[in-house]
């Protein structure tokens, strides 16, 4: 099945079927320029336009402080694998309050990116039949890929993604060649670490090959996980 529009509908029917007895959690996984937030929001009107109540969290609300984020300088690749996200806050804070036995309460976001500041915000609570996308890198990490219930991978070329993310970039990293050297040594070099580590492409559930955003291809729709 090829087309963003079929592609949307189709996941968004697959999730939506779905009744647990909690709220669905999903992750929306993939190299760094994948395209993740993009197609979460835009998988999110879907869902809903379908009858479900959703939830959209993103990944710029789980880092850690910037002191964390760049203690590894020696080796980036590996320091940005390590320590950019708090996973273990994604676990304890979002996937396991959620999941079965969970209060339902969970934090929207424990970090602010732009202040470098950690949140201490009250937690919000999720209606039992909501479909929870998390938009995130590194999300199939360890034993954080035992606590989803589905997962999106979106295949894309690494090249392409590149590309995407140093035009992105580019002028909050110095310009393009700036930017370039940091996707290249530290960005696309940690995601093949995780590519290398965790599979995730054959972990996740849904496989969409990504690489151009407008003519996406479903190439897997379960069960995988």
């Amino acid at each position: 099945m090829s087309g963003r529009r079929e592609v949307l509908e189709a996941v968004a029917d697959h999730v939506a079927r779905l009744d647990l007895g909690h709220p669905v959690r999903v992750g929306i996984d993939g190299v760094c320029g994948a395209g993740k937030t993009t197609f979460a929001r835009e998988l999110a009107s879907v869902v809903r336009a379908v009858g479900r109540p959703v939830i959209h969290l993103d990944s710029d609300g789980f880092h850690h402080v910037r002191d964390r984020r760049r203690r590894n300088a020696a080796d980036p690749a590996r320091g940005y694998y390590e320590d950019a996200y708090d996973l273990d806050a994604v676990a304890s804070r979002v996937l396991r309050p959620l999941g079965p036995g969970g209060d339902r309460r969970y934090a929207a976001a424990v970090h602010d990116l732009a202040s470098d500041q950690v949140l201490d915000i009250d937690d919000l609570v999720a209606d039992p039949d909501a479909v929870v996308l998390l938009d995130m890198t590194f999300l199939q990490r360890g034993a954080l890929r035992e606590l989803w219930d589905e997962v999106v991978f979106l295949d894309v070329d690494h090249v392409v993604a590149t590309d995407r993310g140093v035009r992105r970039d580019a002028s909050a990293l110095g310009g393009i060649e700036a930017a370039r050297s940091a996707w290249e040594r530290r960005y696309m070099a940690a995601c093949q670490i995780y590519l290398a580590e965790e599979d995730p492409a054959a972990r996740a559930s849904v496989v969409i090959e990504h690489s151009h955003p407008q003519d996406p291809v479903l190439k897997r729709l379960g069960p995988a996980i």
